[in-house]
């Protein structure tokens, strides 16, 4: 891969990087400012009223993906990635100036509210601007291993929240944590937001979007829900490939931590520190299974994913319950995101390839953003939904028939990776699977 391709990357990168950031810490310091919003209760009461907003921003990501997804087919990839991290940083700022119950009583959680929405707003068009970029600026040999970066870019500022969230737990005393400790990672996503502003004003529009001339959409259509209707099928196809994979990744993403804490017993530090380890480590598996993918396909891959979770999610959950200190947690924990690695590696570029130029934007956001509403953002509440109603493993079995739903998808579709992005979805055009000619559409 040449210089201007890594440098397209990066900046593509950076900004998904500090998007997720923003997005993950409500997560991961959720358990601190729980109560700081709602009333006195029992702590998995206050921990669903979190999860309720936490769902809340997902449900605002199909609009997002209509707004931004549209912007991104309009008016470059460039335009949307500027704005989406606008509407972030601007959710960050409120989240930490907000009020707490003491002092405007549910007035702080409204606010909250109206912050989780924008990040809804925002990461809808986020990850549809990002995933078409990373995979329109590199070469088609290349695609899933550059693809790969998106999910490296939000693992990596997982990462970073989940290690700002250990140095803060030994430098601040727990009481401080709960009191004023817990906004500091906002102010530093704000902070982040701004600097990646002034990167996206200066970074390069991809060549297949400046030559596309509407490619398999008519002119004046692009970014429409009519020209996405389409192309229905492939965005069904989105939804129903998405299913599984989103529900497993926010299970052992956003979900492990309070599991490890709320009900293996272990203590807030150390399963902190389980799921920063397993992090790093899924961040780096990343690249690898996309550049596997570009040598025997997707399908594979995604296949693995789906046997996998379907046959090794409640076993894998029900020893984690059980693993009582951090080596056998942390084992287990690799193993799970290992498996997910199959479906997390090429998702991007397998929707983007599924769509022409004209519509390709919003062909990926918004039936991922209607998959995770329904699926990914739910995740934690149907979890703790399922906890405080005493069959806690019925969550398990819930993750493992989604997986086994996206199985049958992956059987029955077809091969993505020769696909000509200049040619996807175009009258005429090769069918998935079969390598396309380098012809210019007429």
């Amino acid at each position: 891969m040449g210089r201007e391709h890594w440098k397209k990357i990066w900046v593509g990168s950076a900004g998904n990087m500090v998007e997720w950031f923003d997005w993950f810490v409500y997560a991961s310091f959720a358990t601190y400012f729980a109560g700081a919003f709602f009333p006195e209760g029992d702590d998995t009461a206050k921990l669903m009223n979190t999860a309720g907003v936490f769902a809340v921003g997902f449900f605002m990501r199909p609009v997002g993906g209509w707004l931004l997804g549209r912007v991104a087919d309009r008016k470059g990839r460039k335009t949307a990635l500027t704005l989406t991290v606008t509407l972030m940083s601007a959710s960050a700022v409120l989240i930490a100036v907000a009020p707490t119950y003491a002092v405007a009583g549910y007035g702080g959680a409204a606010v909250l509210l109206v912050a989780r929405l924008l990040q809804g707003l925002s990461v809808g068009g986020e990850y549809a601007a990002s995933a078409t970029y990373l995979t329109e600026a590199s070469a088609p040999e290349h695609r899933g291993f550059a693809s790969s970066f998106q999910y490296v870019s939000m693992t990596a500022g997982q990462v970073l929240g989940l290690g700002l969230l250990l140095v803060l737990q030994q430098t601040l005393s727990d009481a401080a944590l709960h009191s004023w400790g817990w906004r500091v990672p906002f102010v530093v996503g704000a902070l982040g937001a701004a600097v990646v502003f002034y990167l996206r004003r200066t970074m390069l529009e991809t060549e297949v979007y400046e030559e596309s001339a509407g490619d398999g959409v008519e002119q004046g259509r692009q970014g429409t829900l009519k020209a996405l209707w389409a192309h229905r099928r492939e965005a069904f196809l989105v939804v129903a490939l998405t299913m599984g994979g989103t529900v497993a990744y926010y299970t052992y993403t956003t979900y492990l931590t309070k599991y490890l804490s709320n009900s293996a017993g272990l203590p807030k530090q150390t399963a902190t520190l389980v799921s920063f380890c397993a992090l790093i480590v899924f961040a780096c598996l990343q690249p690898l299974a996309g550049r596997l993918s570009d040598r025997i396909g997707r399908r594979p891959l995604l296949i693995t994913f789906a046997v996998g979770s379907t046959l090794l999610t409640v076993p894998i959950m029900a020893m984690l319950k059980h693993a009582g200190s951090f080596w056998p947690a942390l084992g287990l924990s690799l193993l799970a995101l290992l498996v997910v690695t199959g479906y997390t590696s090429i998702n991007a570029c397998v929707k983007a390839e599924l769509f022409p130029t004209g519509v390709r934007a919003l062909g990926v956001a918004l039936p991922y953003a209607v998959a995770n509403a329904l699926f990914g953002g739910t995740a934690e509440y149907v979890a703790l939904w399922f906890k405080d109603a005493g069959i806690e493993s019925g969550f398990s079995w819930y993750v493992a028939g989604c997986a086994a739903v996206s199985l049958v998808v992956y059987l029955t579709m077809r091969e993505t990776r020769d696909i000509d992005l200049g040619r996807a979805g175009a009258d005429g055009a090769a069918a998935p699977g079969r390598k396309r000619d380098s012809m210019p559409v007429s």
